[in-house]
C-alpha cells in the first residue's frame, strides 16, 4: 500500500455507500461547482439579448453578438485545463488547484452579479482560468485515490458523475428560477455562493485525505525511489532498485522536434487572438486582424491557416511513428473530427434552443395543466434532493468527528437548497391567472404567407397587429383604439376592478407581467437613462381565473441532466451486453439521435406565423433525443486515448480531443447566434433543418467508414 494511504488509514476506514467517505466530499464538491457553472450558464445568452425595457431588462444584444461572447468562453473553458492541469500536477498540486480554481469562479460569479460590461468580462475571464485549475484536478485526485482499489474505480466515478448531473440539474433550475422571477443579479449571485460554500466544504475536509492531492514536494524519480523503498525494503532490492532509477532514460522515440514546438506556440497563440477577437470585433469593434485575403475576413483566414499548420502538425507527427501506431492515432484524428459536428449540434442547447424556448414555446399554464405541472415539477425536485440529502446524513454519520467543520457547511448548503426549493414550489403553487385589460393601438392585420389571407384566431376573430399604449405614449390622431386583454399570474392577491400596472416579459408582446413599486420605479428609471418609452401598461384586473404557471426558459435545460440520470444505467448495461455496438456504431447512433431531435423541432416549427407559440412537448422530445444522443457518444471519446495512442503522444492527444470540444463549442454559437438572421431570411424551420441534416450526414458517413476505422484500429476493441 502507498504511503499516502499508510499514512492516513482513517480514509479507508470511512466507508459511505462501500466507498471511502472522501468520494462523496468530491462528490459535493463538484456537484457545487456544476450548481454554479450550469447556472450561469443557462442564464448568460438569455440576459445578454433580453430587452433593456420589459419585467426582467437585460442588454438587448443580438443573439449573434451574444453567442459569439459565449462561444469564445466555451471554447477557452475546454483549453485552459490544459495548463492548469499541468500547474497541478507539477506545482501546487490537486487540492491547492481545486481551491484556487473555485475561488477564482466564486469571484467571477460575484462580479458578474454586478451586471456592468466591465463586470462581466473580467467575471467570464476569472470563470475560465478557475475552471483551467479546477476541472483536470478532481478526476485526478480520485484516480490517487483508488490506485490501491482499482476495481472500485468505475463504480466511483459513476457516483462522482452523478454529483456532476445533480449539480447541473439544481444549478439550471434554481439559478435560472430566481434570475427570471426576481433578477439576473440574483442568479449570477447564487452560483458564486454556493462555489464558495461549496470550495470551504472541501478545504475543510484536509484531515480526510492525508497527502492526497497534496502540493508534490519532490521530483517524479525521487517519488518513484520512495515507492519503491516502501514495497522492496524487505527484499532488501532497494539499492539495485534505486541505481536503476537513477540512470538516465533512453532516448524516448518520436521527439518533439523545434518545429513541431514553433508550429504548437503558433497555432495556440492563432486560436487564442480569434477566440478574443471575435466577440471583441462584433460587440466593441476592436479588430486584431484588420486585413482581408480576397473576400474572407481576416479572422477566419487566420484560423484556417492556424487549423492548416495544426493539420500539418499532426500529420508530422503521426507519419514518423510505425505503421501500426500511425493507423490507430489515425482512427482517433477521425473520431475527434467527428466530435465537432456533434458538439456544435448538441451545444445548441446554451444558445438557439435557449432563445427558442423564451421566444417561441408556450410556457404558460393554467388550471388542471399547471396543477399536473406543479406536482411533476415537485416530484421532479423533490425526489432527487431527498436522495442527496440521505447521502449527506451518512457522510455526516460517518466524518462528523474528522472533518466536523466541512460536515457543517454542506449542511448550510442544504439548508439553503430546500430553503430556495420550498419557495420556488410554494410559489408555482400559489400563483393565480387575473385577466387584465388595457387599451391598445389596433395596426396592419396579421397576414397568412401561405394563403395571403388575413388570419384568424381559434374564435374565428380576425387577427391584428397591436399596440399597447403606455403612460408615456401619445396616441396620434385618428388611430384606432381598442380594448384588449391578456391573462398574468400572480403570487399577490387582486379583487375585481383593481388598477395596476404591467409591463412586457419578453422581447415581444405575448407576455405581460404585474410591476410591483419597485419594479414600477425601475422601469421608469430604465426608460429615463436609456431615453425610451418606459414600457408601463395601464391596466384594470377584469377577472380572477384558476391557478397559473409560466415555465421559465432555463427549466428545459434541465432536462438534460434529468433524462441523464434516468437512462445512463440503461445504456451503461447495453454496453456490457453483447448489443454493445462498435465504436463507429455508438458515434453513429448518438449523431443520427441528435439529427431526430433537431428534426422534430423542424417539424414543430413548421409553418409557425408571427405571434404563433409551439407546444412545449417539442422541446421536451428534442432534449430526450439529445440526451439518448450524448449517451452514445460519451462513452468513446476520451477512453481511446489510451488504447490508441502511444505514452508519447497522449498528453498531446488528449490536447487535440479538448480542442476538438472547443471548436464544436465555438462553432455551436456561430451558428446558433444565426437564429434571429435565418428565421427573418427563411423560417425557424429552416434553421432547425440545418441541425437536422448536418449530424445526420456525419452519422451516415462515420457509419460507412467502419470498415476503413476497424482496419486502422489494428484490433483495439
Amino acid at each position: 500500500m502507498s504511503n499516502q494511504v499508510t499514512k492516513n488509514p482513517n480514509f479507508f476506514d470511512s466507508q459511505v455507500l462501500g466507498h471511502p467517505a472522501g468520494l462523496f466530499v468530491l462528490f459535493f464538491t463538484e456537484m457545487w461547482e456544476r450548481f454554479s457553472f450550469y447556472g450561469m450558464r443557462v442564464l448568460l445568452v438569455q440576459f445578454l439579448t433580453m430587452a433593456v425595457i420589459g419585467y426582467n431588462p437585460g442588454w438587448e444584444w443580438s443573439a449573434e453578438n451574444a453567442t459569439a461572447l459565449f462561444g469564445t468562453y466555451a471554447g477557452l473553458l475546454y483549453l485552459t485545463p490544459i495548463v492548469g492541469g499541468i500547474i497541478a500536477d507539477k506545482m501546487i498540486g490537486y487540492r491547492w488547484a481545486v481551491v484556487v480554481g473555485a475561488l477564482l469562479m466564486t469571484a467571477g460569479h460575484a462580479s458578474m452579479a454586478f451586471e456592468t460590461e466591465f463586470s462581466l468580462y473580467f467575471g467570464l475571464g476569472l470563470l475560465v482560468i478557475g475552471t483551467g485549475f479546477f476541472k483536470p484536478t478532481m478526476t485526478s485526485i480520485i484516480s490517487e485515490m483508488y490506485k490501491d482499489t482499482p476495481k472500485k474505480k468505475d463504480g466511483a466515478y459513476t457516483i462522482f458523475y452523478m454529483g456532476v448531473n445533480a449539480g447541473a440539474f439544481f444549478g439550471m433550475m434554481l439559478c435560472g428560477y430566481l434570475a427570471e422571477k426576481i433578477g439576473w443579479s440574483y442568479g449570477f449571485g447564487l452560483a458564486g455562493v454556493f462555489m464558495l460554500l461549496g470550495t470551504l466544504q472541501f478545504w475543510l475536509s484536509k484531515p480526510l485525505f492525508g497527502n492526497i492531492g497534496g502540493v508534490p514536494n519532490k521530483n517524479k524519480k525521487e517519488g518513484v525511489i520512495e515507492e519503491i523503498e516502501s514495497v522492496q525494503d524487505a527484499n532488501g532490492e532497494v539499492e539495485d532498485l534505486v541505481e536503476n532509477v537513477n540512470k538516465e532514460e533512453e532516448p524516448k522515440a518520436n521527439p518533439f522536434t523545434m518545429v513541431d514546438k514553433i508550429l504548437i506556440v503558433i497555432t495556440s497563440i492563432i486560436g487564442f487572438m480569434y477566440l478574443i477577437n471575435d466577440p471583441m470585433s462584433r460587440i466593441a469593434g476592436i479588430n486584431l486582424f484588420p486585413f482581408s485575403v480576397g473576400a474572407l475576413e481576416g479572422q477566419y483566414f487566420s484560423i484556417l491557416l492556424g487549423l492548416l499548420l495544426f493539420l500539418i502538425l499532426v500529420i508530422s507527427r503521426i507519419s514518423r511513428y510505425d505503421r501500426v501506431t500511425r493507423d490507430r492515432m489515425i482512427a482517433f484524428v477521425i473520431f475527434a473530427f467527428f466530435t465537432v459536428f456533434f458538439w456544435l449540434s448538441f451545444e445548441q442547447g446554451a444558445t438557439s434552443l435557449v432563445l427558442f424556448a423564451r421566444d417561441s414555446v408556450d410556457r404558460v399554464m393554467t388550471g388542471n395543466a399547471a396543477t399536473i405541472y406543479n406536482v411533476v415539477n415537485t416530484l421532479l425536485t423533490i425526489v432527487p434532493l431527498l436522495f442527496i440529502s440521505y447521502v449527506l446524513i451518512l457522510l455526516w454519520k460517518k466524518t462528523y468527528k474528522i472533518i466536523p467543520g466541512s460536515n457543517i457547511v454542506l449542511v448550510i448548503c442544504f439548508a439553503g437548497m430546500w430553503s430556495i426549493v420550498g419557495w420556488m414550489l410554494n410559489r408555482d403553487f400559489s400563483t393565480i391567472s387575473y385577466e387584465v385589460g388595457y387599451s391598445a393601438i389596433q395596426g396592419e392585420p396579421l397576414m397568412d404567407e401561405k394563403t395571403k389571407e388575413q388570419r384568424k384566431n381559434e374564435a374565428g376573430e380576425l387577427l391584428f397587429a397591436y399596440t399597447p399604449i403606455t403612460e408615456q405614449m401619445e396616441v396620434p390622431n385618428g388611430a384606432k383604439v381598442v380594448d384588449r386583454k391578456i391573462n398574468i399570474g400572480e403570487t399577490k392577491e387582486f379583487s375585481v376592478g383593481d388598477k395596476v400596472e404591467i409591463i412586457t416579459m419578453n422581447n415581444e408582446h405575448t407576455a405581460f407581467g404585474f410591476l410591483d413599486e419597485n419594479s414600477l420605479a425601475r422601469a421608469r428609471e430604465d426608460g429615463d437613462n436609456y431615453q425610451r418609452d418606459n414600457g408601463i401598461i395601464l391596466a384594470s384586473v377584469k377577472q380572477i381565473n384558476e391557478n397559473e404557471v409560466t415555465i421559465t426558459v432555463s427549466w428545459f435545460s434541465i432536462l438534460n441532466s434529468f433524462f441523464i440520470i434516468a437512462f445512463a444505467s440503461i445504456f451503461s448495461k447495453i454496453w456490457e451486453s453483447k448489443y454493445n455496438p462498435s465504436v463507429t456504431g455508438k458515434y453513429a447512433l448518438g449523431l443520427i439521435i441528435m439529427a431526430i431531435g433537431f428534426g422534430l423541432l423542424a417539424w414543430g416549427s413548421y409553418g409557425m406565423q408571427e405571434g404563433v407559440k409551439v407546444s412545449m412537448m417539442w422541446l421536451v422530445f428534442a432534449y430526450l433525443f439529445h440526451t439518448l444522443g450524448e449517451l452514445c457518444i460519451s462513452p468513446v471519446g476520451l477512453s481511446y486515448v489510451s488504447k490508441l495512442v502511444p505514452a508519447r503522444m497522449i498528453a498531446f492527444m488528449f490536447g487535440m480531443w479538448y480542442l476538438a470540444i472547443a471548436i464544436g463549442n465555438k462553432l455551436a454559437a456561430v451558428l446558433g447566434g444565426q437564429i434571429e438572421n435565418i428565421t427573418e431570411q427563411y423560417s425557424l424551420s429552416t434553421f432547425f433543418l440545418i441541425f437536422t441534416i448536418v449530424p445526420l450526414v456525419a452519422g451516415l458517413l462515420i457509419l460507412a467508414l467502419t470498415p476503413l476505422i476497424k482496419r486502422l484500429m489494428h484490433g483495439v476493441k
